[in-house]
């Protein structure tokens, strides 16, 4: 049995999956608990996000924000910041 390359096939499958794991819905957000935040459950912490900016990062337009899309709206600088 030879344990490097099962090691190295962990690696690169971590490796991979990271960007995937890096971002991560908040439960405190997501009141539902559906996994996903809606425009509603983003404005109540956010009151600066607007309707358009969501619905700019709703690459699935189904009107809810996976931890992808949301990564990608941070990452564009786009999420608003909470206030305090």
């Amino acid at each position: 049995m030879r344990i490097a390359p099962r090691i190295t096939t962990a690696v690169i499958a971590l490796t991979l999956a990271a960007p995937a794991l890096a971002e991560e819905i908040d439960s405190s957000i997501d009141v539902n608990g559906d996994g996903f935040y809606s425009y509603a459950e983003l404005a109540a912490v956010y009151p600066d996000l607007t309707e358009q900016s969501f619905a700019e990062f709703d690459i699935s337009a189904e009107g809810l924000l996976d931890a992808k899309e949301v990564a990608e709206m941070k990452k564009a600088g786009a999420f608003p910041m909470k206030d305090g």
